[in-house]
């Protein structure tokens, strides 16, 4: 066609300028009118890609407006949440595992009587060598063994794995009174409760929880939250139990996600974010996929500056 237009329009300029050794026979008119056809048939194309680009972009809006509203579902957190909650949510005391590192502190109205139930780590041990500088003791830590024992001082071996803290203070409580003329105080606290997050979240790697009580949704927000490409329905938690591994999947789309009994992690439980689909299907793109990609928006790019030039 553009060969055709192009012969048209050198008739029709050599008759507009009256060189007529191209226009000898006698069509001189009938290419002009036939010029005239080709460039109305050329708008015509370029009006019609117009309206095709338009229609394109459109339907990509649409796609993308569709698309933004299901990721909305995908990414809300407790969906169909009820303003009412039920009376009696789940409660739960981190209870002591093999491995669990122990402070263990005893205190009453005569601290000289209570010394030989405190281990302190020696001043040579924790770097202060000022004699002026008065700091107060460290305590030293106590390594839950395989069988869930500890050893205490004069006590010798008690059995602690499985119990809370508050169980065990009462435990080693009742076994001070035949030492001590009144009750003491017994504090005991978990060192390493830790929880790892990996996967989808912004923020991956190994928390430590200081008040022995952490939830999923505080672990997730410990980690900057999950990205975009988490899967929020499917959570995976790797939990350690009698020495074996255990895999929980827990959904935190569900509103009844904050009654169920995994809702609170458990000390060097291990949170794993998979990855969406959407994630999956950008990763297996390749680099050529990529480049007919830039080359197909380039090519668009083009041609809508070619019909704003020829509006």
């Amino acid at each position: 066609m553009y060969s055709r237009a192009w012969a048209v329009a050198s008739l029709s300029v050599s008759w507009v300028f009256g060189d007529t050794s191209l226009t000898d026979n006698g069509n001189s008119s009938h290419a002009f009118i036939l010029f005239i056809g080709v460039v109305w048939d050329f708008r015509h194309r370029i009006y019609m890609m117009r309206n095709t680009i338009s229609a394109l972009c459109a339907a990509t809006f649409l796609c993308l407006l569709c698309s933004s509203c299901s990721s909305s579902r995908q990414v809300s957190y407790l969906q169909k949440l009820n303003e009412e909650f039920r009376d009696t949510l789940i409660e739960y005391d981190a209870h002591i595992m093999p491995k669990d590192l122990l402070t263990i502190s005893v205190s009453c109205s005569e601290p000289e009587a209570a010394l030989p139930f405190n281990l302190v780590v020696p001043a040579s041990q924790t770097g202060i060598n000022s004699t002026n500088l008065v700091s107060q003791p460290t305590l030293q830590n106590y390594l839950v063994n395989n069988q869930g024992e500890i050893v205490f001082p004069v006590l010798g071996t008690l059995k602690v794995g499985g119990m809370t803290t508050q169980e065990t203070s009462e435990l080693i409580v009742g076994k001070l009174e035949r030492y001590l003329k009144e009750r003491p105080i017994v504090t005991v606290r978990l060192v390493n409760y830790k929880i790892s997050v990996i996967g989808e979240v912004s923020r991956p790697g190994v928390y430590t929880v200081n008040n022995e009580q952490v939830n999923v949704f505080e672990a997730v927000a410990m980690a900057g939250d999950l990205t975009i490409y988490g899967k929020r329905d499917n959570v995976r938690i790797i939990r350690t139990v009698d020495g074996k591994q255990n895999l929980v999947t827990i959904n935190l789309n569900d509103e009844n996600i904050i009654y169920s009994p995994d809702f609170y992690l458990r000390q060097n439980d291990i949170v794993y974010v998979e990855p969406n689909k959407a994630k999956k299907q950008s990763a297996n793109i390749g680099s050529s996929t990529n480049l007919l990609i830039s080359i197909t928006s380039i090519l668009i790019s083009l041609a809508g500056l070619m019909v704003n030039i020829l509006r």
